[in-house]
C-alpha cells in the first residue's frame, strides 16, 4: 500500500491477526484477514442465506444478493447468469417465465407484449395495434373514430351498417329527423299516404291495414258516406255520427227534411228516403 510497516505491526484491522504471509483484503484503505473481511463486510446470499466469500462471485440486483451458482430463475431454476431476467414480489424469473406468469396479454389475440410491441388501450382494455381492429371487417383503427359495444370495438362504417335506425320503407339509415309510426322508424319524407303519396309528417292521417293514409284518401276509399250530403264521415277530429238501419248522417245534417231542424237525440220519422220530426210526420200525414 506505499507504506512501510513492521511485520508485527501489519495486522488485520479488525481482529489484529497477524497478515504477514498470509491472504488479506483492503476496505477503505485498512486491511483485513479474509475471516474478519467476510464476518464484517461480506453479503450474505438472498437464495441459501451463507456467506458470499471473497472466493465467490458475489451477483446483485436492487440491493440483493447471490452466489453465481444460486442465481437461479424461482421457477425453472435455470442460470440467469448473462441473461435477461424479470422480478416480481421478490423473486427473480428468466425471460419466458417472467412472460408466461406476469406480462400483460393482448385482449385480441390472448399473446403478451413483448418489448417495442406498441400497445392501444381503451378503458383497461389493451391491444396489439395490429389486433386493435373492426370486429366486423378487421380494419386496423389505428387513430380512427372507433364505437365499442359489448366488449367489441367496431369502425364507424359498420357500426352504422350493422346498429343505425334504418328506415322501414327505403332501409336507408336515419341520420336526423325521422318519424316512429307503429314502434318502426321512417324518414319524413318516406311517411307518407299509402294511396296519394302526399307527405303525412306533421298531418293528420289514420290508418288501415297498417298502412297509413291521409284524412282525403281514406274518406274517399273507406269511410262511410252521409245520407244527405254524400261526403264521407271520416270521424278524424271527432266528428260523430248517427246510424239508423242501413243509413249514416253527420250529426250537423240529422235534420228533418221538411222543417230542418236538428234531430241529434230527439224522436223521428222515416217517410222513405227522408226523416222527419214527429210534428212534421203528423202534418204531413194530416
Amino acid at each position: 500500500m506505499s507504506k512501510d510497516w513492521h511485520s508485527g505491526h501489519f495486522c488485520c484491522w479488525q481482529c489484529d491477526e497477524t497478515l504477514t504471509g498470509q491472504r488479506y483484503v483492503l476496505k477503505d484503505d485498512h486491511p483485513y484477514c479474509i475471516k474478519c473481511y467476510e464476518a464484517v463486510f461480506a453479503n450474505s446470499c438472498e437464495d441459501c442465506s451463507a456467506v458470499i466469500g471473497i472466493d465467490s462471485k458475489d451477483l446483485s440486483y436492487k440491493d440483493k444478493h447471490w452466489h453465481e451458482k444460486c442465481f437461479l430463475c424461482n421457477k425453472c431454476q435455470v442460470s440467469l447468469v448473462d441473461k435477461q431476467f424479470g422480478s416480481k414480489m421478490d423473486k427473480i424469473f428468466c425471460g419466458p417465465c417472467y412472460d408466461a406468469q406476469f406480462a400483460t396479454r393482448c385482449d385480441g389475440c390472448g399473446e403478451i407484449f413483448r418489448a417495442g410491441n406498441k400497445k392501444m388501450e381503451y378503458k383497461a382494455r389493451q391491444w396489439h395495434e395490429k389486433c386493435f381492429c373492426c370486429c366486423v371487417c378487421k380494419t386496423p383503427i389505428g387513430t380512427k373514430s372507433f364505437i365499442p359495444r359489448d366488449l367489441e370495438i367496431y369502425c364507424a362504417a359498420c357500426y352504422e351498417e350493422k346498429f343505425a335506425t334504418r328506415c322501414v320503407k327505403c332501409s336507408k339509415i336515419i341520420t336526423s329527423g325521422g318519424v316512429t309510426y307503429k314502434n318502426e322508424p321512417w324518414h319524413r319524407e318516406c311517411f307518407t299516404c299509402t294511396n296519394c303519396n302526399a307527405s303525412l309528417a306533421g298531418q293528420r292521417f289514420t290508418s288501415r291495414d297498417d298502412k297509413p293514409y291521409c284524412a282525403d284518401c281514406f274518406g274517399e276509399l273507406f269511410a262511410k258516406r252521409c245520407t244527405a250530403c254524400a261526403k264521407p264521415i271520416t270521424g278524424i277530429g271527432g266528428t260523430r255520427f248517427i246510424s239508423f238501419e242501413d243509413r249514416h248522417w253527420h250529426n250537423d245534417c240529422f235534420i228533418c227534411a221538411e222543417c230542418k231542424g236538428s234531430l241529434v237525440g230527439k224522436g223521428f220519422i222515416t217517410d222513405g228516403a227522408d226523416i222527419l220530426c214527429p210534428e212534421c210526420a203528423k202534418q204531413k200525414l194530416m
